[in-house]
Protein backbone atom coordinates (compact mmCIF):
# COMPACT_ATOMS: atom_id res chain seq x y z
CA UNK A 1 0.00 0.00 0.00
CA UNK A 2 1.18 3.56 -0.62
CA UNK A 3 -0.15 6.41 1.37
CA UNK A 4 0.07 9.37 -0.87
CA UNK A 5 0.81 7.79 -4.64
CA UNK A 6 0.57 11.62 -5.96
CA UNK A 7 3.82 11.87 -4.15
CA UNK A 8 5.61 8.89 -3.66
CA UNK A 9 4.99 7.25 -6.78
CA UNK A 10 5.80 10.39 -8.83
CA UNK A 11 7.90 10.71 -12.37
CA UNK A 12 11.43 11.48 -11.39
CA UNK A 13 11.77 13.95 -13.95
CA UNK A 14 8.38 15.86 -11.97
CA UNK A 15 9.97 15.15 -8.65
CA UNK A 16 13.50 17.02 -9.68
CA UNK A 17 11.45 19.79 -11.12
CA UNK A 18 8.92 20.01 -8.10
CA UNK A 19 12.44 19.78 -5.54
CA UNK A 20 13.75 22.71 -8.01
CA UNK A 21 11.06 25.00 -7.57
CA UNK A 22 10.94 24.22 -3.68
CA UNK A 23 14.51 24.56 -3.45
CA UNK A 24 14.60 27.66 -4.72
CA UNK A 25 11.64 29.07 -2.54
CA UNK A 26 13.19 27.65 0.80
CA UNK A 27 16.44 29.60 -0.22
CA UNK A 28 14.71 32.58 -0.13
CA UNK A 29 12.85 32.21 2.77
CA UNK A 30 16.37 31.37 4.78
CA UNK A 31 18.13 34.49 3.30
CA UNK A 32 14.92 36.80 4.25
CA UNK A 33 14.46 35.16 7.42
CA UNK A 34 17.52 33.56 9.40
CA UNK A 35 20.71 36.01 9.26
CA UNK A 36 23.15 33.10 10.14
CA UNK A 37 22.33 31.75 6.68
CA UNK A 38 22.21 35.45 4.98
CA UNK A 39 25.60 35.60 6.12
CA UNK A 40 26.93 32.35 4.97
CA UNK A 41 25.08 33.29 1.04
CA UNK A 42 26.84 36.42 1.33
CA UNK A 43 29.91 35.42 2.13
CA UNK A 44 29.96 32.90 -0.85
CA UNK A 45 28.11 35.36 -3.23
CA UNK A 46 24.88 33.77 -3.86
CA UNK A 47 21.61 34.67 -3.69
CA UNK A 48 18.36 33.06 -4.04
CA UNK A 49 18.06 33.79 -8.19
CA UNK A 50 21.11 31.34 -8.57
CA UNK A 51 19.23 28.40 -7.00
CA UNK A 52 17.06 27.51 -10.13
CA UNK A 53 16.95 23.76 -10.12
CA UNK A 54 18.07 21.09 -7.80
CA UNK A 55 21.40 20.57 -8.57
CA UNK A 56 21.94 24.10 -7.80
CA UNK A 57 21.99 22.72 -4.29
CA UNK A 58 25.71 22.29 -4.49
CA UNK A 59 26.58 25.83 -4.42
CA UNK A 60 24.82 26.16 -0.83
CA UNK A 61 26.55 25.99 1.98
CA UNK A 62 26.80 22.78 4.56
CA UNK A 63 25.12 23.39 8.14
CA UNK A 64 26.47 21.25 10.88
CA UNK A 65 26.02 20.34 14.75
CA UNK A 66 28.08 22.95 16.17
CA UNK A 67 25.94 25.61 13.45
CA UNK A 68 23.01 24.65 16.04
CA UNK A 69 25.15 25.03 19.00
CA UNK A 70 26.42 28.35 18.24
CA UNK A 71 22.69 29.78 16.91
CA UNK A 72 21.42 28.16 20.12
CA UNK A 73 18.79 28.98 21.10
CA UNK A 74 16.68 29.85 18.49
CA UNK A 75 18.93 31.49 15.86
CA UNK A 76 18.46 29.42 13.17
CA UNK A 77 14.66 29.49 14.17
CA UNK A 78 12.98 31.46 10.45
CA UNK A 79 9.48 31.54 11.76
CA UNK A 80 8.00 34.08 14.13
CA UNK A 81 7.90 32.52 17.88
CA UNK A 82 4.05 33.36 17.21
CA UNK A 83 3.74 30.64 14.62
CA UNK A 84 5.77 28.21 16.85
CA UNK A 85 3.96 25.44 18.44
CA UNK A 86 6.13 22.64 19.62
CA UNK A 87 9.53 22.99 20.72
CA UNK A 88 11.94 19.33 20.84
CA UNK A 89 15.47 19.65 22.08
CA UNK A 90 17.89 16.74 21.50
CA UNK A 91 20.74 16.87 23.42
CA UNK A 92 24.60 18.16 22.35
CA UNK A 93 28.05 18.24 23.31
CA UNK A 94 28.38 21.22 25.41
CA UNK A 95 25.02 20.30 27.74
CA UNK A 96 23.43 22.63 26.02
CA UNK A 97 20.20 21.14 23.71
CA UNK A 98 19.75 21.20 19.94
CA UNK A 99 16.19 23.60 20.05
CA UNK A 100 13.52 22.83 17.41
CA UNK A 101 10.83 24.50 16.78
CA UNK A 102 7.97 23.32 14.75
CA UNK A 103 4.84 25.42 13.02
CA UNK A 104 1.47 24.03 12.69
CA UNK A 105 2.20 23.20 8.85
CA UNK A 106 5.52 21.46 9.81
CA UNK A 107 3.46 18.90 12.38
CA UNK A 108 1.13 18.02 9.49
CA UNK A 109 4.01 17.72 7.32
CA UNK A 110 5.60 15.14 9.93
CA UNK A 111 2.39 13.98 10.11
CA UNK A 112 2.08 13.42 6.77
CA UNK A 113 5.20 11.66 6.36
CA UNK A 114 4.42 9.19 9.46
CA UNK A 115 1.35 8.34 8.03
CA UNK A 116 3.79 7.17 4.68
CA UNK A 117 5.91 5.10 7.05
CA UNK A 118 3.28 3.41 8.57
CA UNK A 119 1.59 2.55 5.59
CA UNK A 120 4.61 1.16 3.76
CA UNK A 121 4.58 -1.24 6.63
CA UNK A 122 1.20 -2.47 6.25
CA UNK A 123 -1.11 -0.44 9.29
CA UNK A 124 -4.26 0.30 8.53
CA UNK A 125 -7.50 1.72 10.53
CA UNK A 126 -8.11 -1.59 12.02
CA UNK A 127 -4.79 -1.61 13.85
CA UNK A 128 -4.10 -0.64 17.66
CA UNK A 129 -0.45 0.70 17.50
CA UNK A 130 1.69 1.15 20.75
CA UNK A 131 4.07 3.87 20.84
CA UNK A 132 6.99 2.67 22.81
CA UNK A 133 9.40 5.36 22.26
CA UNK A 134 10.15 8.08 24.80
CA UNK A 135 7.25 11.28 24.87
CA UNK A 136 9.55 14.11 26.27
CA UNK A 137 11.85 16.74 24.71
CA UNK A 138 12.75 13.11 22.20
CA UNK A 139 10.82 13.79 19.00
CA UNK A 140 9.88 10.03 18.98
CA UNK A 141 6.86 9.20 20.79
CA UNK A 142 5.11 11.91 19.31
CA UNK A 143 6.31 11.94 16.16
CA UNK A 144 4.86 8.51 15.56
CA UNK A 145 1.72 9.35 17.90
CA UNK A 146 0.51 11.92 15.41
CA UNK A 147 1.37 9.64 12.59
CA UNK A 148 -0.73 6.71 13.62
CA UNK A 149 -3.77 9.51 14.52
CA UNK A 150 -3.40 10.97 10.98
CA UNK A 151 -4.05 7.61 9.23
CA UNK A 152 -6.61 6.50 11.11
CA UNK A 153 -5.15 3.78 13.52
CA UNK A 154 -5.69 3.60 17.69
CA UNK A 155 -2.67 4.30 19.53
CA UNK A 156 -1.55 3.16 23.04
CA UNK A 157 0.90 5.73 23.98
CA UNK A 158 2.60 3.26 26.12
CA UNK A 159 6.21 5.33 25.98
CA UNK A 160 9.10 4.08 27.97
CA UNK A 161 9.42 2.32 31.11
CA UNK A 162 6.65 -0.08 33.04
CA UNK A 163 7.92 -3.30 30.58
CA UNK A 164 5.59 -5.29 32.30
CA UNK A 165 2.30 -3.28 32.22
CA UNK A 166 3.08 -2.82 28.38
CA UNK A 167 3.18 -6.27 27.92
CA UNK A 168 -0.06 -6.98 29.34
CA UNK A 169 -1.75 -4.21 27.67
CA UNK A 170 -0.26 -5.41 24.11
CA UNK A 171 -1.93 -8.87 25.25
CA UNK A 172 -5.12 -7.79 26.73
CA UNK A 173 -5.78 -4.88 23.91
CA UNK A 174 -5.15 -7.17 21.04
CA UNK A 175 -2.36 -4.44 20.09
CA UNK A 176 -1.12 -5.15 16.49
CA UNK A 177 2.11 -3.21 16.26
CA UNK A 178 4.33 -1.27 17.98
CA UNK A 179 7.43 1.59 18.01
CA UNK A 180 10.77 1.17 19.81
CA UNK A 181 14.27 1.15 19.84
CA UNK A 182 15.11 -2.75 18.72
CA UNK A 183 17.51 -3.12 22.02
CA UNK A 184 13.65 -2.45 23.88
CA UNK A 185 11.67 -4.94 21.75
CA UNK A 186 14.19 -7.58 22.95
CA UNK A 187 13.60 -6.71 26.56
CA UNK A 188 10.39 -6.80 25.96
CA UNK A 189 10.47 -10.33 24.56
CA UNK A 190 12.35 -11.29 27.40
CA UNK A 191 9.97 -9.74 29.96
CA UNK A 192 7.59 -11.87 27.94
CA UNK A 193 8.82 -14.81 28.44
CA UNK A 194 9.45 -14.35 32.51
CA UNK A 195 5.85 -13.47 32.95
CA UNK A 196 4.79 -16.80 30.77
CA UNK A 197 3.29 -14.64 28.11
CA UNK A 198 3.52 -16.57 25.03
CA UNK A 199 3.52 -14.92 21.43
CA UNK A 200 0.70 -17.16 20.51
CA UNK A 201 -1.21 -14.91 22.86
CA UNK A 202 -0.30 -11.77 21.05
CA UNK A 203 -1.99 -10.35 18.24
CA UNK A 204 1.31 -8.32 17.55
CA UNK A 205 1.65 -8.16 13.44
CA UNK A 206 4.32 -4.89 12.55
CA UNK A 207 7.18 -3.22 14.58
CA UNK A 208 8.56 0.20 13.46
CA UNK A 209 12.26 -0.22 15.33
CA UNK A 210 14.70 2.91 15.05
CA UNK A 211 17.22 5.47 16.98
CA UNK A 212 19.98 3.38 17.56
CA UNK A 213 21.65 0.58 15.41
CA UNK A 214 20.39 -2.84 14.58
CA UNK A 215 21.72 -5.80 12.30
CA UNK A 216 19.43 -8.06 10.49
CA UNK A 217 20.26 -10.66 13.32
CA UNK A 218 18.59 -8.54 15.42
CA UNK A 219 15.64 -8.28 13.58
CA UNK A 220 15.17 -12.15 12.58
CA UNK A 221 15.47 -12.36 16.72
CA UNK A 222 13.27 -9.71 17.21
CA UNK A 223 10.24 -11.14 14.83
CA UNK A 224 10.95 -14.87 16.13
CA UNK A 225 10.47 -13.94 19.46
CA UNK A 226 8.02 -10.81 18.88
CA UNK A 227 5.88 -12.91 16.17
CA UNK A 228 5.83 -10.07 13.60
CA UNK A 229 7.25 -8.30 10.81
CA UNK A 230 9.81 -5.57 11.79
CA UNK A 231 10.47 -2.53 9.76
CA UNK A 232 13.10 0.47 9.92
CA UNK A 233 12.20 3.57 10.72
CA UNK A 234 14.49 6.36 10.24
CA UNK A 235 14.74 10.39 11.02
CA UNK A 236 16.62 12.49 13.39
CA UNK A 237 15.13 15.73 15.22
CA UNK A 238 17.07 18.26 13.21
CA UNK A 239 15.69 17.57 9.96
CA UNK A 240 12.41 16.72 11.51
CA UNK A 241 12.24 13.50 13.46
CA UNK A 242 11.38 9.68 13.00
CA UNK A 243 9.80 9.69 9.14
CA UNK A 244 12.37 11.10 7.15
CA UNK A 245 12.86 7.70 5.58
CA UNK A 246 11.01 4.37 5.97
CA UNK A 247 11.45 0.56 4.76
CA UNK A 248 8.48 -0.83 2.48
CA UNK A 249 7.25 -4.32 2.21
CA UNK A 250 10.69 -5.40 -0.06
CA UNK A 251 13.02 -4.07 2.72
CA UNK A 252 15.83 -3.65 0.14
CA UNK A 253 16.84 0.33 1.64
CA UNK A 254 14.75 2.64 3.13
CA UNK A 255 12.49 5.22 1.08
CA UNK A 256 13.52 8.78 1.73
CA UNK A 257 10.87 11.44 1.95
CA UNK A 258 12.64 13.41 -0.79
CA UNK A 259 9.64 15.61 -1.76
CA UNK A 260 10.56 17.29 1.96
CA UNK A 261 14.20 15.93 2.92
CA UNK A 262 16.68 16.65 -0.26
CA UNK A 263 19.17 13.35 0.46
CA UNK A 264 22.94 13.78 -1.06
CA UNK A 265 25.37 11.62 -0.11
CA UNK A 266 29.03 13.23 -0.04
CA UNK A 267 32.40 12.18 0.65
CA UNK A 268 33.39 13.22 4.67
CA UNK A 269 36.91 14.47 4.08
CA UNK A 270 36.57 16.07 0.79
CA UNK A 271 32.89 16.83 1.29
CA UNK A 272 32.29 16.35 -2.55
CA UNK A 273 28.74 14.37 -3.70
CA UNK A 274 29.51 10.99 -3.90
CA UNK A 275 27.25 8.31 -6.73
CA UNK A 276 24.84 6.24 -6.17
CA UNK A 277 25.99 3.13 -4.71
CA UNK A 278 28.59 4.23 -2.79
CA UNK A 279 29.27 5.02 0.59
CA UNK A 280 29.66 8.38 2.09
CA UNK A 281 27.58 10.89 4.71
CA UNK A 282 24.13 11.76 4.53
CA UNK A 283 23.30 15.35 4.27
CA UNK A 284 19.44 16.43 4.30
CA UNK A 285 18.01 19.84 3.45
CA UNK A 286 14.89 20.39 4.18
CA UNK A 287 12.48 21.46 1.13
CA UNK A 288 9.29 22.29 3.21
CA UNK A 289 9.72 22.90 6.52
CA UNK A 290 9.21 26.66 8.27
CA UNK A 291 9.97 26.69 11.71
CA UNK A 292 14.01 25.66 11.92
CA UNK A 293 14.60 24.70 8.05
CA UNK A 294 18.20 23.58 6.95
CA UNK A 295 20.49 23.86 4.15
CA UNK A 296 22.27 20.73 3.63
CA UNK A 297 22.82 19.60 7.32
CA UNK A 298 25.56 16.90 8.01
CA UNK A 299 23.89 14.10 9.66
CA UNK A 300 27.54 12.69 10.25
CA UNK A 301 25.50 8.86 9.33
CA UNK A 302 27.76 6.65 6.99
CA UNK A 303 25.38 4.84 4.63
CA UNK A 304 24.72 4.15 0.99
CA UNK A 305 21.92 5.39 -1.38
CA UNK A 306 20.53 3.68 -4.35
CA UNK A 307 18.13 4.55 -6.82
CA UNK A 308 17.52 1.47 -8.57
CA UNK A 309 13.58 0.82 -8.76
CA UNK A 310 11.91 -0.82 -6.58
CA UNK A 311 8.68 -3.37 -7.09
CA UNK A 312 6.65 -1.17 -4.15
CA UNK A 313 5.98 1.49 -7.03
CA UNK A 314 7.82 4.34 -4.73
CA UNK A 315 10.48 6.46 -7.09
CA UNK A 316 12.23 7.60 -3.88
CA UNK A 317 15.94 6.67 -3.25
CA UNK A 318 16.62 4.25 -0.52
CA UNK A 319 19.08 4.34 2.41
CA UNK A 320 20.83 1.43 3.01
CA UNK A 321 21.86 0.18 6.49
CA UNK A 322 23.86 2.88 8.27
CA UNK A 323 27.52 1.82 8.75
CA UNK A 324 28.63 4.33 11.29
CA UNK A 325 28.97 8.32 12.01
CA UNK A 326 31.89 10.41 10.33
CA UNK A 327 32.15 11.89 14.43
CA UNK A 328 32.41 10.23 17.86
CA UNK A 329 28.81 10.44 18.71
CA UNK A 330 27.06 7.71 20.76
CA UNK A 331 23.75 6.64 20.71
CA UNK A 332 22.61 4.98 23.66
CA UNK A 333 19.03 3.90 24.06
CA UNK A 334 18.29 5.93 21.63
CA UNK A 335 19.89 9.45 23.20
CA UNK A 336 22.86 11.39 21.75
CA UNK A 337 25.77 11.26 23.94
CA UNK A 338 29.29 12.73 23.69
CA UNK A 339 32.21 11.76 25.17
CA UNK A 340 33.01 15.53 25.22
CA UNK A 341 29.49 15.96 27.14
CA UNK A 342 30.80 13.32 30.05
CA UNK A 343 33.76 15.13 29.61
CA UNK A 344 32.64 18.72 30.29
CA UNK A 345 30.51 17.06 33.39
CA UNK A 346 34.24 15.45 34.99
CA UNK A 347 35.85 18.79 34.92
CA UNK A 348 33.28 20.63 37.30
CA UNK A 349 34.26 18.44 39.84
CA UNK A 350 37.48 18.86 41.67
CA UNK A 351 37.96 15.54 43.04
CA UNK A 352 38.08 14.29 39.76
CA UNK A 353 40.88 14.09 37.43
CA UNK A 354 40.70 14.52 33.22
CA UNK A 355 41.27 10.43 32.80
CA UNK A 356 38.18 8.48 31.95
CA UNK A 357 36.96 6.20 30.04
CA UNK A 358 33.10 5.37 28.60
CA UNK A 359 32.22 1.74 28.09
CA UNK A 360 29.19 1.12 26.39
CA UNK A 361 27.56 -2.39 27.03
CA UNK A 362 24.43 -4.21 25.83
CA UNK A 363 23.22 -6.57 28.81
CA UNK A 364 19.95 -8.29 28.60
CA UNK A 365 18.94 -6.16 25.28
CA UNK A 366 19.54 -2.84 26.54
CA UNK A 367 21.77 -0.74 26.47
CA UNK A 368 24.69 0.60 29.29
CA UNK A 369 26.87 3.13 30.17
CA UNK A 370 29.94 2.80 32.60
CA UNK A 371 31.64 5.80 33.26
CA UNK A 372 35.62 5.14 35.04
CA UNK A 373 37.01 8.27 36.29
CA UNK A 374 40.30 8.66 37.82
CA UNK A 375 40.40 10.94 41.69
CA UNK A 376 42.65 13.49 41.61
CA UNK A 377 46.10 12.02 43.43
CA UNK A 378 45.52 15.32 46.23
CA UNK A 379 42.39 13.61 46.93
CA UNK A 380 43.39 10.32 47.19
CA UNK A 381 45.56 11.15 49.65
CA UNK A 382 43.05 12.65 51.87
CA UNK A 383 40.89 10.21 52.59
CA UNK A 384 39.71 9.00 49.08
CA UNK A 385 41.04 5.86 49.63
CA UNK A 386 38.10 4.49 52.06
CA UNK A 387 35.11 3.22 50.66
CA UNK A 388 32.27 5.78 52.12
CA UNK A 389 33.80 9.07 50.28
CA UNK A 390 34.28 7.13 47.07
CA UNK A 391 30.28 5.84 46.77
CA UNK A 392 29.50 9.24 47.99
CA UNK A 393 31.73 10.75 44.60
CA UNK A 394 29.93 8.21 42.03
CA UNK A 395 26.86 9.31 43.16
CA UNK A 396 27.33 12.92 42.82
CA UNK A 397 28.80 11.97 39.36
CA UNK A 398 26.09 9.98 38.14
CA UNK A 399 23.39 12.33 39.58
CA UNK A 400 24.98 15.11 37.46
CA UNK A 401 26.04 12.74 34.43
CA UNK A 402 22.06 12.02 34.36
CA UNK A 403 20.94 15.89 34.24
CA UNK A 404 23.46 16.45 31.56
CA UNK A 405 22.95 12.86 29.02
CA UNK A 406 19.03 12.06 30.23
CA UNK A 407 20.19 9.01 30.38
CA UNK A 408 21.77 6.92 33.79
CA UNK A 409 24.87 5.90 34.12
CA UNK A 410 27.37 3.83 36.63
CA UNK A 411 30.31 5.60 37.89
CA UNK A 412 33.48 4.04 38.74
CA UNK A 413 36.00 6.11 40.59
CA UNK A 414 39.41 4.22 40.06
CA UNK A 415 42.51 5.53 41.76
CA UNK A 416 45.34 7.88 40.13
CA UNK A 417 47.06 6.27 37.37
CA UNK A 418 44.65 3.43 36.68
CA UNK A 419 43.04 4.19 33.30
CA UNK A 420 45.24 4.02 30.22
CA UNK A 421 47.05 6.95 28.88
CA UNK A 422 46.35 7.36 25.17
CA UNK A 423 45.66 10.30 22.84
CA UNK A 424 42.62 10.96 20.52
CA UNK A 425 39.56 10.67 22.14
CA UNK A 426 38.10 7.86 20.21
CA UNK A 427 40.48 6.01 22.44
CA UNK A 428 38.32 7.18 25.49
CA UNK A 429 35.24 4.69 24.46
CA UNK A 430 34.61 0.88 24.50
CA UNK A 431 31.93 0.60 23.00
CA UNK A 432 31.30 -3.46 23.44
CA UNK A 433 28.07 -3.77 21.53
CA UNK A 434 28.36 -6.39 19.30
CA UNK A 435 25.52 -6.23 15.99
CA UNK A 436 25.66 -9.79 14.99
Amino acid sequence: MIWNPSKESLALDQMREYQGKMLHRMVDYVYHNVPFYRNKLQELDITPNDINSIDDITKLPFTTKQDLRDNYPFGLQAAPQSEIIRIHASSGTTGNPTIVGYTRKDIGIWSECMSRCLTAYGVNKSDIFSVAYGYGLFTGGLGVHYGVENLGAAVLPASTGGTEKHVRLIRDLGVTGIACTPSYALHMAETMEKMNVDRSQLKLRIGAFGAEPWTDAMRDEIEQRLGLKAFNLYGLSEIMGPCVSYECENQNGSHINWDHYYPEIVDPVTLEPVPYGQSGELVFTTLTKEGMPLLRYRTRDLCTMYNDPCPCGRTSPRMGRLLGRSDDMLIIRGINVFPSQVESVILTMPQCAPFYQLIVDRVNNMDTLTVQVEVRQEYFAQGFDTFEPIIALEKELSSKLRSVLSISAKVEVKQPGTLQRCEGKNKFVIDKRVLK
